[in-house]
């Protein structure tokens, strides 16, 4: 599958041409239509609130560069679920975050503190959304990806059930994975290029125990898995781990131990090395094999790519206009 010219070129040319006030039509999932570039400049609320955000990214990234892959994880199972209104982020006994898929979520800290310094700002404009979704850009952009443009006024959703959860399994194939990207409103690129956000991060053992022990239930382990890998992984994460003994973190991208932005992650699927199951799967598709050829001999493709899809994945059922709200604190909604 080759696609036309370069997407990143095509989007900033579309948003030249359409200005700031003017809605995303053809770029984002049709449901998002009403978000705009600097919709709180245009609506004059907050101008300045990509910069607010982006100087608080900026300290919290210096200090720790694992927030990147913990912010796109965050808003990924923000947006997949029920779609970018912010209700990941909320408390409770039966939320979203209590669902054991979204064990490990992190990253809540960074968008406290750039609410918190917005508030202050602009009190009771800014969603909580928006901020997870400007977060999510300065984060991939001071990592060493691509600075994308973010449309702006969503609004917060004000439930969040822990029933809602679908994430699908580390271990699906990749038709299972195209399926639950098109339900979503996605398409194919979508899936391989978001897939991509594997490029960095961590994930637990548990993850990849049957890849490495117990393939498809044979007993034996994943027989397409590289041999050196399987090795390391093996030793890195034991069959069973002794009573007490947390289950091991280890890399999702061994390549790329220091969490940069990169499109090795692709060159590990061709060469059958990939950690999880789902990466692996991309090459036995021939459009997600080619489109994964293409990524890994051309990072600034990737890049073009993935400011594209999470841009569509920005997108995907947002509240805006009188729905949802606009929380005071991204824990809990307004009273």
């Amino acid at each position: 599958m080759k696609r036309e010219g370069s997407l990143f070129l095509s989007f900033i040319v579309i948003l030249a041409v359409c200005g700031a006030g003017v809605e995303a039509t053809g770029l984002l999932p049709p449901e998002s239509t009403p978000l705009i570039r600097h919709y709180y400049k245009v609506h004059n609320t907050c101008a300045n609130v990509e910069p607010f955000v982006r100087h608080q990214v900026k300290s919290l990234y210096d200090k720790d560069k694992t927030i990147a892959p913990k912010l796109i994880k965050l808003l990924y199972a923000d947006c997949m679920v029920n779609g970018c209104d912010a209700s990941i982020l909320l408390d409770g006994d039966n939320t979203e975050k209590k669902s054991p898929k979204n064990r490990g979520l992190a990253a809540f800290a960074v968008i406290d503190i750039a609410k918190k310094v917005i508030e202050a700002r602009c009190p009771g404009v800014v969603s909580c959304a928006d901020i997870l979704n400007i977060a999510v850009r300065d984060a991939v952009y001071f990592s060493g990806g691509p600075s994308y443009p973010v449309f702006l006024g969503r609004r917060d959703g004000r439930k969040s059930d822990a029933a809602w959860v679908d994430l699908p399994s580390p271990s699906i194939s990749w038709e299972s994975a195209l399926k639950y990207f098109t339900d979503k409103g996605l398409n194919l690129q979508d899936m391989v290029t978001l897939l991509g956000g594997h490029m960095m991060g961590r994930t637990r053992c548990s993850n990849i125990l049957d890849r490495l022990y117990d393939f498809n239930k044979t007993g034996k382990p994943d027989p397409t898995m590289e041999p050196t890998t399987l090795s390391i992984l093996q030793k890195q994460c034991p069959k069973k781990v002794k009573l007490g003994q947390p289950n091991p973190l280890i890399n999702l991208n061994p390549d790329n131990p220091t969490h940069k932005f990169t499109n090795s992650y692709y060159s590990r699927v061709l060469a059958s090395k990939s950690v999880l199951g789902v990466d692996q799967q991309l090459l036995y598709g021939t459009d997600t094999h080619d489109l994964t050829d293409e990524y890994a001999n051309g990072l600034e493709d990737f890049k073009g790519g993935f400011a594209y899809s999470m841009s569509r994945m920005g997108g995907l059922k947002v509240l805006t206009g009188k729905n949802g709200e606009i929380r005071k604190n991204c824990h809990v909604v307004n009273k």
